[in-house]
């Protein structure tokens, strides 16, 4: 019988309350730098993106402190599409990091920055951007999703003359969307026996990757997965291994956060009356310390993994990394009503609705108080779907205040979209002495 290695992440039926506490918490640190923030906006008027440089440098140091302590040999790629800003990859480059690559267009930048390890995954991807990565073999690791590709990179490498180092992905899951993503386990012994009639193709690693890692259970189900396969293997190919990646995915330390419209009741709420008020209640899933997953994970890949193998365990965080690096600053440009101000940006900033289902605080940096007042803040897009949330932390609000949306690093830049509004530009912090 095939392994099954149907691996999905899990969530409560019912999300439980946010506890105020904990918000005002994370809230209060912002309004004591609100002078610092609201500095830049003398030579860089709002709206405008912020990036925290020391922020993105402590979360990479604290991420790879966290598996270097356990781990004997390990390798760390940023993953640009969740933060595809070019200053955000060319501090991480600075500071050690490899970066993973989905497109050519990533690569290109990857490249153009002078990052030395770069591993390019994903599925279809074209032959102009395998030859873009077979002419800079040196650099660049190929994570190969499908036989057919394969082959392909086996008739562009013999056609430069070079042989490029290659990886194949793992799906985790073989019967939903998600296996557009990588090979089923059970094929795994024969993409090795293919791999081996095509010497330009150096095959020397596997990935997988789960998603929405709030904690390590679906890594670990998978490595155990893993573990009896690669002991079926002939030894020849289990010694031509020299890496693991085991991606990325790792949910932000704050846990993920909700409007009632982004629990499942509250879904189904919304469905059955879409006029219906929002609701001012916020909810939180909780996450694990990353810290809780090197723990988890290392003794289970010692035990599965690296008791069979002499290799690296990669990572690709991306998520985990630039979440908390960047704001949002935006100015109340029309106050309609106590309960209805516009402000100068849209969510076109963000891509996507993100906050009819996600919550994030609106921070009112001219008028700070710890104190939550409901209002409907919205922005300046021709779409009644353009809400920043529906309260805002402080004293007040009007014309001209500076209100932040905090933490807005992750899967937000990478998705702006030019839809009507411009988009800001990004200004930088100046790091602390």
């Amino acid at each position: 019988m095939a392994p099954t290695n149907n691996i999905t992440q899990s969530f409560p039926p019912e999300a439980p309350l946010f506890p105020e506490a904990e918000l005002i918490r994370f809230i209060a640190p912002f309004f004591e730098r609100r002078q610092d923030f609201m500095a830049l906006l003398h030579n860089h008027p709002a709206p405008l993106y912020l990036l925290d440089p020391e922020v993105l440098l402590e979360r990479a140091s604290q991420f790879r402190q966290a598996f270097s302590d356990i781990c004997p040999r390990t390798s760390y790629y940023f993953a640009v599409k969740s933060n595809n800003c070019p200053r955000v990859s060319e501090i991480l480059v600075g500071a050690g990091l490899g970066l993973d690559v989905s497109s050519g267009q990533e690569l290109t930048m990857a490249l153009d920055l002078g990052a030395q390890e770069i591993i390019f995954s994903g599925p279809g991807k074209t032959d102009a951007e395998l030859e873009l990565a077979v002419k800079n073999h040196h650099r660049v690791t190929i994570l190969i999703d499908s036989f057919l590709e394969l082959e392909r990179l086996a008739k562009i490498a013999t056609g430069q003359g070079v042989t490029i180092q290659a990886g194949v992905r793992l799906t985790t899951n073989p019967e939903g969307l998600w296996r557009k993503f990588g090979i089923p386990l059970a094929d795994l012994a024969r993409f090795f026996l293919n791999a081996e009639q095509l010497p330009a193709v150096n095959l020397a690693g596997l990935q997988f990757h789960t998603s929405w890692n709030l904690g390590p259970e679906a890594q670990v189900r998978f490595i155990k997965i893993l573990g009896p396969i690669l002991a079926a293997l002939p030894e020849r190919h289990r010694q031509a291994l020299q890496f693991l990646d085991i991606g990325g995915g790792y949910w932000p330390p704050q846990g993920e956060w909700l409007q009632e419209a982004g629990t499942p009741a509250g879904g189904v709420r919304k469905a059955l009356d879409p006029d219906s008020p929002p609701s001012n209640n916020r909810y939180r899933i909780e996450s694990r310390p990353i810290e809780f997953f090197a723990t988890t994970i290392a003794p289970v890949l010692r035990e599965e993994i690296l008791s069979q193998l002499s290799c690296r365990i990669c990572f690709e965080p991306g998520r985990w990394i630039c979440n908390d690096a960047m704001h949002l600053l935006l100015t109340v440009i029309d106050k309609k009503g106590d309960d209805l101000v516009i402000t100068d940006g849209g969510t076109n900033t963000v891509g996507w609705e993100r906050f009819e289902i996600d919550y994030f605080p609106v921070l009112n940096l001219s008028r700070p108080a710890l104190t939550e007042r409901k209002c409907h803040i919205l922005g300046s897009l021709c779409t009644p779907h353009d809400v920043w949330g529906y309260s805002y932390w402080g004293e007040d609000i009007q014309p001209g205040d500076i209100l932040m949306i905090p933490t807005q690093g992750a899967y937000t830049y990478s998705l702006r979209q030019n839809f009507i509004k411009p988009l800001p530009e990004v200004v930088e912090m100046e790091r602390k002495n």
